[in-house]
C-alpha cells in the first residue's frame, strides 16, 4: 500500500473503482433477480430489509477500519438507485404476467 506520488494514488483509486464498479454490476444482477420474488410494489421497498443491510454494513465498516457513516451513506444512495431499478423490473414483469 505504499505509494511514492499522486498518480501512484490516483492509479490505485483508479484501480479500486473498476473492482467495486464490477461488484455493484454483480449485486444489481440479484436486485433484478430478487423482482422475480416480490409480489407487491411494498415488497420492493422492504424497509426492514434496507435496515438489515445498513447494520450489516456498518459493522463490517468497523471491523474494516472504515468510518461507519461513510459506508452508510454509500449504501443508502446505493440501495436507493437499485429500488428504482428493481421498481421498473418488477413493473415490467407484472406488465408482462398481465397482472
Amino acid at each position: 500500500m505504499d505509494v511514492s506520488s499522486l498518480d501512484d494514488v490516483r492509479s490505485n483509486i483508479d484501480r479500486l473503482d473498476r473492482e467495486i464498479i464490477k461488484l455493484i454490476a454483480e449485486r444489481g444482477t440479484y436486485v433484478h433477480q430478487a423482482a422475480k420474488f416480490k409480489t407487491s410494489s411494498a415488497d420492493v421497498e422492504a424497509p426492514k430489509r434496507v435496515e438489515q443491510v445498513i447494520a450489516k454494513v456498518r459493522s463490517i465498516s468497523e471491523e474494516a477500519g472504515l468510518e461507519p457513516s461513510v459506508a452508510e451513506a454509500a449504501y443508502r444512495a446505493m440501495i436507493a438507485a437499485f429500488v428504482t431499478v428493481e421498481h421498473e423490473a418488477f413493473q415490467r414483469q407484472q406488465t408482462a404476467t398481465g397482472v
